[in-house]
This record gives C-alpha cells, structure tokens and sequence, in this order.
C-alpha cells in the first residue's frame, strides 16, 4: 500500500528522513528534467552540513539519554581526626549523553543554464541539519548570500520540527510550508503554508525571463519515493510519531487515517 496519509508522511519524520530526503530529490530532478526547456538542465547538488547527534544511528531528536546507577560504589573515607571527617554521603554515578559532531550530506536541486553552467534557480528541501545548532547558523548564512544573488530560491520545509525560516510578517499555523523567492520580486517571498491533513501543493519553479515557469507536483514526487522504495513497510505506524507532539486535533485525525488504513495505531500521548 502507499503512505495512509493524503499529503507528507509525519512517520517520515524520524530514522528514515535521510533516507527520504535523498530519494526526494531525485525524484524532484527527474520530475523537472522531463519539462525543462533544451537550454536548462537540472542537476543534484551534494554539500555537508556539521551537526550534533546522538550515537544513536536511528535517533534524529536526542532528546532523552538513559542514565544507569553504579550498583556499589567504594567507601571513600578520611581519618576521623580530619576536618572533613567522614563522608556521609556517596555520589551515584550517571552516563553524560553521547554527542557527537557528524558531517550530514544534503542534496539540493540546481537548475542551470547549459549554455554558461549558471545557476538560475536552486531548491532546497531543509533537513532536521538545517534547522537546529550550528546547522541552523550555517543554512541561515547560506540562504542570505544566494539572496544577494539573481538566483531563484524555492524552500521545501517538508519537516515539523526545528526553526522555521525568518520572515518579515508571521506565518499563519501549518505543519508544513513552502516558500519561493523570486530573483526579480525580493523581497517578496510567496509562502505555501499545507496543514498536516493537506496533500502537497503544485508550486511554480521560475527560469530565466521570458521563459515560462515549470510547474512543480510535490505530490506526486513524494508519491513517487514511496511507490520505489515502499516507506509503509518501514515506517512504524502503530506507534506515535516523530517530534514535536501533535495536537489533540492532529493526534485524533492521525489515528482516525491509520485506523481507515487499517493500522491500529496505539493512543498517541497529546500535550
């Protein structure tokens, strides 16, 4: 079966968003090079972003450790006559989480010119990397050079958690957004907000004037990605999603679309 949900999977939202992300681009160059005029191309783009995580491998939120209590502890004592005397108190003994620094590739999708290899418009589908730490830092740097540049920008904030993207004005609530940046519109920017109960919108990719702009289906290409590698197989339906916790009103339509999939879902905890 495909994904139970009609738009983004929130289970994606986890251990197979690498995964995910990776496949997602591909299937967004591919869906483009098909539709692109001779004069462009659509090429994938891989750079690295320094993050912090767990030792985990299938941890992306390390939220939580656990912490193990020595069972005995040896006696540490001072001569009576010392004025410290006795200790009367013995330490327990906890486990610092296991942080490490990783190096998370990330693809984005560039649309060039054959012509002269420049590039036009760049599409850039966050990572959890992208939206936490010293992440955050270095994709906020990022995004401000390219838009000192006559680039086109197109975001994809497929994820719920993290830090959203500074804009002036305040974003009205959804779990998801969209946002494009023309070259010759800043800095205006359109914002696709998509609520988690939403299918993903068709947005506009821009080209260089007067070339029309190519129609882009997120849909479809998130479809795409689940029809190749079958996410539904992978993903753990029956226990609750990713961080951050839903609302009462998510929680009862997550488990009211899984119980339609015929997935018992166990009681999703709501805030």
């Amino acid at each position: 079966m495909p994904s139970p949900f009609p738009g983004m999977d929130p289970y994606l939202e986890g251990e197979m968003w690498q995964e995910f992300h990776s496949r997602l681009a591909n299937q967004i160059s591919a869906q483009l090079l098909a539709v692109l005029p001779p004069s462009y191309t659509a090429l994938l783009a891989k750079r690295y972003i320094v993050d912090q995580t767990s030792l985990d491998p299938r941890a992306i939120y390390p939220d939580v450790h656990i912490a193990k209590i020595a069972e005995s502890l040896p006696a540490y004592t001072v001569d009576r006559g010392s004025a410290r005397g006795r200790l009367s108190h013995l330490p327990i003994r906890l486990v610092n989480p296991q942080i490490v620094t990783e190096k998370i590739p990330v693809l984005s999708i560039e649309i060039r010119d054959v012509a002269k290899r420049r590039l036009v418009t760049l599409i850039e589908i966050l990572s959890p990397a992208n939206k936490r730490g010293q992440g955050a830092w270095e994709y906020q740097s990022r995004r401000r050079e390219l838009l000192k540049r006559h680039v086109h920008l197109l975001e994809l904030d497929l994820l719920r958690a993290g830090r959203r993207i500074p804009l002036w004005g305040e974003l009205p609530p959804a779990a998801y957004y969209i946002l494009l940046s023309r070259a010759d519109d800043r800095p205006a920017t359109e914002v696709w907000p998509v609520a988690l109960t939403e299918t993903l919108p068709a947005v506009p990719v821009p080209l260089h004037r007067p070339d029309a702009d190519l129609t882009l289906d997120l849909q479809a290409a998130v479809t795409a990605c689940f029809d190749l590698v079958h996410y539904e197989r992978l993903l753990d339906y029956t226990a609750a999603p990713p961080p951050p916790p839903l609302t009462a009103e998510e929680t009862a339509w997550v488990e009211a679309t899984l119980q339609g999939a015929g997935i018992r879902p166990r009681p999703v905890s709501t805030p």
